[in-house]
Formats: C-alpha cells, sequence, structure tokens
C-alpha cells in the first residue's frame, strides 16, 4: 500500500454552493464565461457583467481563492479556474391563491455551483504543465453556407 506524503499539497481546491435559487441556465451562461481564466480577469468579468447570477458566482470565487491561499498558501495572481460546473437542483414548490379559491403551483428552480481552483505556479515546480486553453470549453463554430440561386436575371447569393 503507497502512502502520500504529509509534505504533498493540495493540487486543487473547490468551492460548492448549494441550492441556490436560480435557474441553472441562466448561472451556465455566467460560467461558460469564466471557465478557464486567471483569478483577477475573473473578478472583473463578473463585475462587469450585468447578470444576477454573477453576485452569486463572485462569491464562491472569492471563496475558492481564500480556500486556496488558506490550503495551499498559494497567491492570487497565479490562480486559474480549472473547473466550473452548474448542475440542477431541487425545484421549490409554492401554491398562488387565485380566483374561486383555486390555485396554481409555482415551481422555482434552484442549482449547485461549484467552483475548483488551480495552482499555476505548482505545476511548474514539479514540471506538469497543462495549458490553459485545454480548460476551455470546446465551442463549436456555426459554419454559414452558401446557397446559389438561379435565375432569368443571373446567379445570386443567399445566405
Amino acid at each position: 500500500m503507497i502512502t502520500k506524503e504529509k509534505t504533498e499539497k493540495k493540487r486543487e481546491v473547490y468551492a460548492f454552493g448549494h441550492h441556490i435559487s436560480m435557474s441553472p441556465d441562466k448561472a451556465r451562461r455566467v460560467i461558460d464565461q469564466i471557465r478557464g481564466r486567471s483569478y483577477e480577469e475573473t473578478l472583473m468579468i463578473l463585475e462587469l457583467i450585468s447578470y444576477r447570477a454573477c453576485y452569486q458566482i463572485f462569491k464562491l470565487v472569492y471563496s475558492a481563492a481564500s480556500n486556496a491561499s488558506y490550503k495551499m498558501s498559494s497567491k492570487e495572481t497565479n490562480l486559474i479556474i480549472s473547473k466550473a460546473e452548474v448542475n440542477a437542483s431541487t425545484s421549490t414548490k409554492k401554491l398562488k391563491p387565485r380566483a374561486r379559491g383555486r390555485s396554481y403551483p409555482v415551481k422555482k428552480s434552484t442549482c449547485h455551483i461549484s467552483i475548483g481552483m488551480k495552482d499555476i505556479s505548482f505545476n511548474d515546480k514539479y514540471g506538469e504543465v497543462d495549458s490553459v486553453k485545454s480548460l476551455k470549453k470546446m465551442r463549436w463554430k456555426k459554419k454559414h453556407t452558401t446557397i446559389g440561386y438561379q435565375s432569368s436575371e443571373g446567379i445570386w447569393d443567399k445566405k
């Protein structure tokens, strides 16, 4: 059985937010913007984007950075966001009273957000180099196809 040395540092730290009252899709569009970026760049992005999800994600990123400085004793300039994911959680169910004693159900969705941070200087010391571009989510580019139409006046393109 192989045992780990106590001097070995953790490579990644996490911050979790459970049952945040927000739609997972609305949180995902902010998370996609910050995945794979540095800590300082992430804070600037979250301050400038005007979505409601930014404040909750800002608190989680700040918490993950403080976890990294406490557990790994790393500087904030060396941190990058390695994992950022949003998962759907349970939905809160309420009844809204209506006319004639009736009621309609109201569902409010909640989500779980997890943020993982890595220290780049730690990877440089031990020879492990992860490219920051590989951490970003691959996005497929939409290809526009041109269709040529022929008429009595000539050929023209339509996108």
